[in-house]
């Protein structure tokens, strides 16, 4: 089925884009919220309209998430967490912690843009992506320490 879509939506396409889905995707999912419309020449006339400013739009966001990400590549967070001698943790940190650690950096990101492979479970030094858009993607510094003890 092929749609124009109303609004960028991650892994398919971008404003304007006339896309092909499966007609499920387009009935459950696209076309009831909004974000994409079948294709007549009034809709594409529409839709140019609204691309120009939108694209506008997106290349004045990237380029203040591009500054937050030359920010986020300067910046470090530290994580305490109780670990055994060989330095195990008993639990583990996860990309929501790490997002709680990064905003009382100051820094809002979401925990779904925070992109660990697994789990950390050990103390140390750690690289975590950082994804803030399909353009912009960083690196941050997360240090996990033993917890003091009580």
């Amino acid at each position: 089925m092929e749609l124009l879509l109303k609004q960028s939506v991650d892994q398919l396409g971008r404003i304007g884009d006339v896309v092909t889905v499966k007609a499920g995707y387009a009935r459950n999912f696209l076309l009831p919220l909004g974000y994409a419309v079948p294709v007549t020449k009034a809709n594409r006339e529409e839709i140019e309209a609204a691309r120009e400013q939108a694209l506008a739009e997106e290349r004045q966001r990237v380029d203040t998430l591009k500054e937050l990400a030359a920010k986020l590549a300067e910046a470090s967070v530290t994580i305490e967490g109780r670990a055994n001698d060989e330095g195990h943790l008993f639990g583990s940190v996860s990309a929501a912690q790490i997002a709680d650690a990064l905003r009382e950096k100051g820094f809002t990101i979401d925990p779904k843009s925070i992109r660990l492979e697994s789990p950390l479970k050990e103390i140390g030094v750690f690289d975590v992506d950082v994804h803030l858009h399909a353009d912009v993607e960083t690196k941050t510094k997360v240090w996990v320490v033993q917890a003091k003890p009580e």
